[in-house]
């Protein structure tokens, strides 16, 4: 079994900036690729940012030059820096991971819970 932990949400104004990280553990082979995937109220789930094992990332238009992502392998640990937040990214954040459990078995993908980012005056 494979757990997401995520941390770092919260109420920022905008302009403001925020740190979300998120966590893996558990029974880990490999992780092929991680990312934060966000869900606004009333829209769909849509990937933010995205970060494969190296440094080959993939960004979501609307948050190009103002979110970097990031990744620890040796820890297991994705985190995403937010820097001029627009009240337009609030959402619940999940953190996402494509994992091998074990080296005989596929890559599957795995998902946090969610933390809230809020970006309000």
């Amino acid at each position: 079994q494979v757990q997401l932990v995520e941390s770092g949400g919260g109420l920022v104004q905008p302009g403001g900036s925020l740190r979300l990280s998120c966590a893996a553990s558990g029974s880990i082979f490999s992780i092929k690729a991680m990312g934060w995937y966000r869900q606004a109220p009333g829209k769909e789930r849509e990937l933010v940012a995205g970060i494969i094992s190296g440094s080959s990332t993939k960004y979501a238009d609307s948050v190009k030059g103002r979110f970097t992502i990031s990744r620890d392998n040796a820890e297991n640990q994705v985190s995403l820096q937010m820097n001029s937040l627009k009240v337009e990214d609030t959402a619940v954040y999940y953190c996402n991971a494509d994992v091998q459990p074990f080296y005989y078995r596929p890559v599957m993908a795995y998902w946090g819970n969610g933390t809230l980012v809020t970006v309000s005056s």
